[in-house]
């Protein structure tokens, strides 16, 4: 009786999201696609956020995942492919995932892009063999209104996130935690 109401609830929320609202699935061929994306979505975070800008020129590296995919009906996953860009150069290719719990539907698509301010950061990036987002270095998720009114002066923190591009529809509240790990690209 459960999973029969679980796919009586599916059919519709697909049926609204349509096929043209669904985000492309996260997959890297290469590192040289990988790269692709992750030019084209810095270049698109610049564009908009200026704060951005300004963190990119005192950060050690960056570490940029252009399409994260997350999906969910009670239970929920994400997954996505990027690189840490270091001086302008890709220095390591990293996955990032996570699972998730609570009440929750839909399936979205969006960008993340963590700068990583010191060494602390950075050394943490590849110790234990990845990291679970939220041990460790701080990060402070940067809104729009953060975003508006920061200035490089202000900055303390380890690490600062932007999150961009989102496609889809996803709704309701979730527990979860990333693991970003290394990768190698094909």
């Amino acid at each position: 009786m459960y999973l029969h109401r679980r796919a009586l609830l599916a059919g519709p929320i697909l049926a609204v999201c349509g096929a043209a609202m669904l985000p492309r699935a996260a997959r890297a061929e290469s590192s040289y696609a990988i790269n692709q994306d992750v030019d084209a979505a810095l270049s698109n975070l610049y564009d908009s956020t200026p704060a951005a800008v300004k963190l990119s020129t005192k950060a050690e590296g960056i570490l940029v995942f252009p399409r994260i995919v997350k999906a969910g009906f009670l239970f929920g996953g994400e997954f996505g492919f990027g690189a840490l860009r270091q001086d302008g150069q890709s220095t390591g290719y990293y996955n990032i995932a996570a699972a998730s719990y609570g009440l929750q539907i839909g399936i979205q698509s969006f960008g993340e892009a963590l700068f990583l301010m010191n060494g602390k950061a950075m050394t943490f990036l590849n110790s234990q063999g990845g990291w679970q987002v939220g041990v460790g270095p701080s990060v402070v998720v940067m809104d729009q209104g953060m975003a508006r009114s920061f200035t490089t002066a202000t900055e303390l923190e380890d690490v600062y996130a932007f999150v961009f591009g989102q496609e889809g529809l996803m709704a309701g509240m979730g527990v979860q935690g990333s693991k970003i790990t290394p990768y190698t690209p094909d």
